[in-house]
């Protein structure tokens, strides 16, 4: 799956102050999930949650259907942004990461997570439920949303490397 509209929507977000945003978790996330969205305010208080599940606490349910939810909405509704949640973080940005297009970072912390919106320009933010704090990681989501892109032309340069290799990919 080929994502190609990254970023076009990232204007008329900065222009409206309104933007779209995926949400998912596995079971382990399901409860810091449902506080994120109930939670998060912005300064314009304009982000709508498009949450892909999981919709209750199943523990047979797997992150990589929720990963795989959000790089399909992110696709097919052109939304430009995900936030992610798994008892470590890891597995779902893991299987996140599989989806051309996503560059899905574990947030560790703030300043952490805007370093990776503003040098590395994540679109998706994976975030640990068994190890990090409720407050902290709304001030994750919180920087992660309002945190932009430098577009620095070394770090363009390295997106677009990233985009070569996931031809290369897709050339096999």
């Amino acid at each position: 799956m080929k994502l190609t509209s990254w970023g076009q929507n990232s204007i008329v977000n900065m222009i409206t102050g309104y933007m779209k945003v995926i949400i998912g978790a596995d079971h382990r996330g399901y409860n810091l999930k449902e506080q994120i969205k109930s939670e998060i305010v912005l300064e314009s208080d304009s982000v709508e949650w498009v949450d892909v599940g999981a919709h209750s606490i199943d523990q047979r349910d797997d992150y990589t259907d929720f990963a795989e939810a959000a790089a399909q909405t992110m696709e097919k509704e052109s939304i430009d942004f995900a936030v992610l949640i798994c008892g470590s973080g890891i597995g779902i940005s893991i299987a996140a990461n599989k989806f051309d297009g996503i560059r899905c970072g574990l947030g560790i912390n703030v300043a952490q997570v805007a370093a990776g919106r503003e040098d590395d320009d994540i679109n998706v933010l994976a975030i640990a439920a068994d190890f990090t704090a409720p407050e902290e990681s709304l001030a994750m989501v919180h920087a992660f949303l309002t945190t932009v892109f430098s577009e620095e032309a070394r770090y363009r340069r390295r997106l677009e490397e990233i985009e070569i290799i996931e031809e290369q990919k897709e050339d096999e």
